[in-house]
């Protein structure tokens, strides 16, 4: 299979994910009223509503970009901003914890 074939393939895997994640956000427990509204909107929910606020970032191929916001309490929150604007909640939930960077010994393991 050809590398671009394969990209787009996993592009609309994660896509369709996403797309599940948001049909299934209301039975989660914890869904906020906004589901998908304007950038500015959604975090300040977030914040008001579970004290949430951005942890992670990180742009896709097709310039949706992924946030992750989480709470000290242990709430997160997955979103998408999609290139139109419009940030969606995929998955929220709770236990929330930041690892450290796992350190890889270079050179042979034997």
């Amino acid at each position: 299979m050809r590398p671009e074939r394969q990209k787009m393939d996993r592009n609309v895997f994660a896509l369709s994910l996403g797309l599940a994640g948001l049909l299934l956000l209301p039975t989660l427990g914890r869904a906020s009223p906004v589901q998908c509204s304007a950038h500015d909107t959604v975090a300040a929910e977030l914040a008001r509503q579970f004290s949430e606020q951005p942890h992670a970032i990180g742009l896709a191929q097709d310039t949706t970009v992924m946030e992750l916001y989480a709470s000290d309490k242990g709430t997160w929150t997955l979103t998408v901003t999609l290139p139109n604007g419009m940030t969606c909640l995929v998955a929220a939930g709770d236990n929330f914890e930041t690892l450290e960077p796992t350190q890889v010994a270079k050179g042979d393991p034997a």
